[in-house]
């Protein structure tokens, strides 16, 4: 139960930052302040789930930890405080402010200072909980990792083949 629960959340809050980082870019392209102000807006509520989320997915993975520890596990608990801190002290305070100055009309160069220092820092957070996906599903075995290897005949020909490992 704690794998899927561990899942699920982890899955959630990726879609969730995703669909922040997603929003924002096709806000700024429309080029229309009311949209960029509705999804501004938007954000800081939709913190309601995705806090939830990341707190679900945070206990459950030192849940699961205890039970098996090996060196993709320990790689997502090193990336944990990184991720952790790069939205407690960049995107949840810039989303705030953005939203205040979205709010007030004010799209000044300190919004948009702003708002690539959120773009940036949400594009790493997805890239961080991105590689802990993958190392929990490597580490699962839900996800095999596949090379190629050469073998070459009595004639010479090379043969390339899939193993998996």
């Amino acid at each position: 139960m704690k794998k899927i629960i561990h899942s699920v959340a982890g899955a959630f809050a990726i879609l969730c930052i995703a669909t922040f980082w997603l929003s924002t870019i096709l806000s700024e392209l429309s080029g229309s302040r009311t949209t960029i102000t509705l999804v501004k807006g938007a954000i800081p509520w939709g913190f309601l789930l995705l806090i939830p989320a990341l707190m679900t997915t945070g206990a459950s993975g030192f849940a699961l930890a205890r039970d098996h520890r090996d060196e993709r596990v320990e790689a997502k608990i090193r990336r944990m405080p990184w991720i952790v801190a790069n939205g407690v002290l960049l995107l949840i305070p810039s989303a705030l402010f953005l939203a205040y100055k979205a709010k007030a009309g004010e799209f000044d160069s300190g919004f948009y200072a702003v708002q690539a220092l959120e773009l940036l820092a949400g594009a790493a957070n997805l890239a961080l909980l991105g590689f802990s996906m993958r190392d929990g599903l490597k580490s699962s075995g839900r996800l095999r990792r596949e090379t190629d290897a050469a073998a070459q005949d009595n004639q010479g020909r090379v043969f390339i083949y899939r193993q998996d490992k």
